[in-house]
This record gives C-alpha cells, structure tokens and sequence, in this order.
C-alpha cells in the first residue's frame, strides 16, 4: 500500500461504484435494494486507497451489540492487508456507536475471512444450517463473535 487509506460514508451516488465491487467480490452479492435499504437503517462506509474506492463495510448497533454485515474489498485490492483496515475501521465505529461485542455470520467457505476475522480477534460461536444460498443448493454460515474495545 503506497497509497493513504481513508474512510467515508457512503451515499446514494455511490452506489453503481458499490456494486461493481460487490458484484466482482462475490457469487451472491447484496443487490441494490439490500444497499438502498441498507443507507436508511445502517452506517455503511467507504475505503479509499488514494482516490480510488478498495471495499467498503456495513455495521448495525442496537444497544450495545454491533453486526458486522457486508465487508467487500476489491478483489484485485486483495491480499494487501486492506481488509484488516476496513474491519478494524469498522469495529472503532462500532464501539464508538456503544457496540461493546459484535456478531457476523460468513460463508463456511469463506477461509480468507475467517482467517481475517480470527486475526482481529473473533471466534466461532456457532453454526447456521443452510444458511445461506449457493450453486446447487445452500451452505452453511459460521457466526463469530468479539468483544470490542477502545
């Protein structure tokens, strides 16, 4: 990374430049009712390497529970501790909203994140059944959690 990494909230007009990173990262992206919905109820933020967009991330607090949501970096942006980043972003402003511990669910198969998320500290605190769609049936979520600090 040469580039400074930075951080912004995202709008409405961001979000053809979201999806084409969502659709590029994943099989079953969010479409864009889920992102439109999404700014009305959630803090969905943007990171930036120098002036160009890398990934972005959405948390929900309610009371003192964070859910991390959608965390998505460009895939060819990959690799280059850039998710780490935007998580750790994330989790300051979860704990900054009075997120004191926080849940995700990831595909089973999803090894890259777990890795990820195990390395800022989470742990596997359970498994959902079919959880979430896939070519030629379901797969599995594993659910992490953490307790967040300052």
């Amino acid at each position: 990374m040469s580039d400074a990494v930075t951080f912004r909230p995202m709008t409405e007009a961001d979000l053809d430049a979201v999806l084409k990173i969502e659709y590029a990262a994943f099989s079953h992206p969010w479409t864009r009712g889920i992102f439109l919905d999404g700014l009305k109820s959630y803090e969905i933020w943007l990171m930036f390497e120098g002036a160009q967009q890398v990934g972005h991330g959405v948390i929900n607090v309610i009371i003192d529970e964070a859910h991390l949501l959608n965390i998505t970096v460009k895939p060819e942006s990959q690799g280059r501790g850039l998710g780490l980043r935007l998580l750790e972003h994330l989790m300051s402003r979860a704990y900054q909203m009075n997120g004191r511990e926080c849940f995700l669910e990831l595909r089973a198969s999803n090894q890259a994140a777990y890795r990820l998320y195990e390395r800022y500290g989470f742990n596997e605190v359970g498994r959902r059944r079919d959880y979430y769609p896939a070519v030629g049936g379901s797969e599995d979520a594993l659910v992490m959690a953490c307790t967040l600090f300052e």
